[in-house]
């Protein structure tokens, strides 16, 4: 498996795979901001938007693919320009194909959005998951953030009922905090 930091350009050249990852997500109950059935031209249109936000310098944009190649998950990485919070950034869309999970690709686009993290000295990382079936808790949790609280109600999952989410941090030994 490689994990690849992608241009706004690469992720809009595609769409293909990333139409499918993100519809294979919502499929299997991810609570990724997308409720059944997906409206036709709904996920082209927000993986253009990534890639847009990507090209501005607004976010990061994180890939896993197999030894064929072939993408199987992704991550984002928003990062915060105001002067007040640039220590900080928000782990966005944590997404692994539903037949790849349980294979470390999660977990190994965490190490790579956390090391580049680090690199853009940014000291806190901040991200929200819903609870329950379509969240990742745990996840999160074994891999060493804390949870801060959560919101009632906050969101739909895929199946259009609304759950709770849990709001999660965690701290990284940046070099430089405030920089970039």
């Amino acid at each position: 498996m490689k994990i690849d930091l992608l241009s706004g350009e690469t992720v809009t050249s595609r769409l293909p795979e990333l139409d499918r990852l993100l519809t294979d997500a919502v499929q299997n109950g991810a609570s990724v901001g997308f409720v059944l059935p997906l409206a036709d031209g709904e996920v082209e249109a927000y993986w253009r938007k990534v890639g847009a936000e990507v090209s501005a310098g607004d976010k990061l944009f994180f890939a896993a693919f197999d030894e064929g190649g072939r993408l199987v998950g992704s991550a984002q990485l928003a990062l915060e320009p105001r002067a007040n919070g640039r220590h900080r950034a928000e782990v966005q869309k944590v997404m692994v194909l539903a037949a790849h999970r349980g294979r470390g690709i999660g977990a190994a686009l965490m190490t790579r959005v956390e090391a580049e993290a680090r690199a853009r000295g940014r000291a806190l990382l901040f991200l929200d998951t819903s609870v329950g079936a379509g969240g990742a808790t745990k996840f999160y949790e074994r891999l060493g953030y804390t949870l801060a609280g959560g919101i009632p109600d906050f969101a739909a999952d895929p199946d259009g009922r609304l759950a709770p989410n849990a709001i999660y941090y965690k701290r990284l030994n940046a070099s430089t905090p405030g920089a970039q």
